[in-house]
């Protein structure tokens, strides 16, 4: 019967030892590095700015009043047809709610600008988001209709 030298016979357990330490290090960066899983404030600004830009751009091509309302809860937007206001069912302009855990501070309970057909705005509007801790993010729509992000 043959026999092995012993260098041949396996791992050390101190070689076991750091191959562990190793690969608890590395998924502990990947974890880390993981995204949050609730999105970023920033995300939920850009999209509630592309769809107040939106809306501008609707009320000018369709040269009638379209309207912005923000609220705790999230934000929509309506349409001036026949002498009253009509929520929006396209689908980018549905009632949208903003995200986890993230909360607007606002003015009022419930504000609302108003895009008329020449694309100016009824009054400025800012709209602050914020999720716990993390930085907050701005979105300003101006008197001439302008949408800005800040943060």
């Amino acid at each position: 019967m043959r026999r092995r030298p012993r260098a041949e016979a396996g791992f050390t357990l101190i070689e076991l030892m750091i191959v562990i330490a190793v690969i608890a290090l590395m998924s502990a960066l990947v974890v880390l590095a993981l995204p949050d899983p609730r999105g970023r404030v920033i995300d939920a600004a850009e999209r509630f700015a592309a769809r107040a830009r939106t809306a501008h751009d609707l009320a000018i091509v369709e040269g009638r009043s379209m309207s912005i309302w923000v609220s705790p809860g999230g934000y929509g937007f309506d349409k001036r047809d026949a002498g009253r206001w009509v929520p929006m069912s396209d689908k980018p302009m549905t009632v949208s709610s903003w995200g986890a855990d993230i909360r607007p501070v606002l003015d009022e309970a419930r504000s609302r600008i108003i895009f008329d057909s020449t694309g100016l705005a009824s009054a400025p509007m800012r709209v602050q988001l914020r999720r716990g801790s993390e930085a907050a993010a701005v979105v300003t729509i101006g008197a001439d209709g302008k949408v800005s992000i800040d943060g």
